[in-house]
């Protein structure tokens, strides 16, 4: 996939995932089989998020610890490969706290208040008190997760592309504020040398038409040609692609958003599957009760009798046939659920048999998992020392443009 703006060296997914409680479906096919596509794609990285469950579960922090490893056990068992991708625990790895107050020093308090999310989570969640700054700066907390790892992509739902738009945002001020570094020009042009007699013109040029006309394609292909240069340290990269822009160096990239195909996975009452609705069914769920869920669920209201004939588009089981049954069996639900053919109990006991089967391998290999914490603790520790080291090198240069290295003379 390839995304305007973001160049080959930020080829990095980030995301993660609050542990608030038993990962379900929703999770799993709405960003866990995503996730696992991925990571054989791009370098990954993929974090259980401890201090964002704190802002909605702050009074109750105690189940907190336990279901930090419950759901790296859910995302190992449901595919996620240690050896494709590194797995991590938040609070691991300070350098997102403090990146997250240096960026609290130059974000408008404006820019928080107006996250859709913000007010929408506070009318669901009535019941907690989440008059706090810890949920109102959130949204920034995940804009640290991501710089901290000049991340080029995030996978997001619908519902979470304001966040990451705030994240743009944010970037782009820092870079404003902080990539004017002193002979920024004379550095850029020095760089723009060290890429041939050809390629030099070719930049030129596009820069040209870029910052003289707006010509998008003249930024591209000066875009595409800046990452070519294999020649070229970091740093040279990041000048020229500020200058091109018209701006300064880009400290920190703005990441682009990678829309999760099927976000929506419905729930047992039609709505978006949600902890918060009471409408799950859980990854490592007991079959008997993967049966009682399915089987008390709501259908079409026409079908009041077994001889009234139904609409599978008006019944929320038809949307779990959809992921888990096959063409024949949906074929075969449509014709009898139209005709009367089929009652209620006989469409639900197909499609609770399809889900409990196509579960049952992942919820063994969460048995093995689980019965093996000293691997699953030493992937997560490993996990962390890599995000660490990469966390690092960008506050390292966060600290320098902000004058907060303090050497000893």
């Amino acid at each position: 996939m390839s995304v305007t703006g973001t160049s080959n060296e930020y080829q990095r997914v980030v995301s993660g995932m609050r542990p608030t409680g038993p990962l379900h479906l929703g999770h799993y096919h709405g960003v866990l089989k995503n996730w696992i596509k991925l990571q054989y794609e791009y370098e990954c990285f993929f974090f259980v998020a401890d201090w964002h469950a704190l802002t909605t579960h702050y009074e109750d922090p105690i189940d907190i610890e336990s279901n930090v490893w419950e759901t790296f056990i859910d995302w190992l068992a449901c595919g996620l490969n240690p050896g494709s991708c590194k797995l991590f625990i938040q609070s691991r790895v300070p350098e997102h706290a403090e990146l997250h107050l240096l960026f609290s020093m130059i974000t408008p308090l404006g820019w928080l208040e107006r996250v859709p999310t913000y007010k929408d989570q506070q009318e669901k969640l009535k019941g907690r008190d989440l008059a706090t700054y810890g949920f109102l700066g959130y949204p920034l907390l995940q804009s640290a997760d991501v710089l901290a790892y000049k991340a080029g992509f995030v996978p997001v739902g619908e519902d979470q592309v304001s966040h990451l738009e705030l994240t743009r945002e944010v970037a782009r001020r820092f870079n404003h504020l902080y990539g004017k570094e002193q002979g920024f020009e004379e550095k850029a042009l020095a760089a723009v040398t060290k890429m041939g007699k050809k390629n030099a013109k070719i930049y030129l040029d596009s820069l040209k038409q870029y910052q003289e006309t707006g010509n998008v394609e003249a930024l591209e292909r000066g875009q595409a040609l800046i990452s070519s240069q294999g020649n070229l340290s970091l740093g040279d990269r990041e000048r020229l692609y500020g200058y091109l822009e018209g701006s300064g160096k880009i400290i920190l990239p703005e990441p682009y958003p990678l829309l999760t195909q099927h976000s929506k996975m419905p729930g047992l009452d039609g709505q978006k599957m949600s902890k918060s609705y009471g409408n799950t069914i859980a990854i490592r769920e007991e079959p008997e009760n993967i049966d009682k869920k399915i089987r008390v669920m709501p259908t079409d209201p026409a079908r009041v009798r077994r001889n009234d004939p139904g609409n599978p588009e008006k019944c929320p089981v038809w949307s779990f046939h959809k992921v888990y049954s096959s063409e024949n069996v949906q074929d075969w639900v449509v014709k009898g659920c139209t005709t009367a053919g089929i009652g209620c109990i006989e469409c639900k006991k197909c499609v609770s048999d399809a889900i409990i089967e196509n579960l049952k391998p992942i919820q063994e290999r969460a048995l093995e998992y689980k019965n093996n914490m000293r691997l699953v603790k030493e992937i997560v520790r490993e996990g962390c020392e890599a995000a660490r080291d990469i966390a690092e090198e960008t506050l390292e240069e966060v600290r320098e443009v902000m004058g907060l290295v303090h050497r000893d003379r």
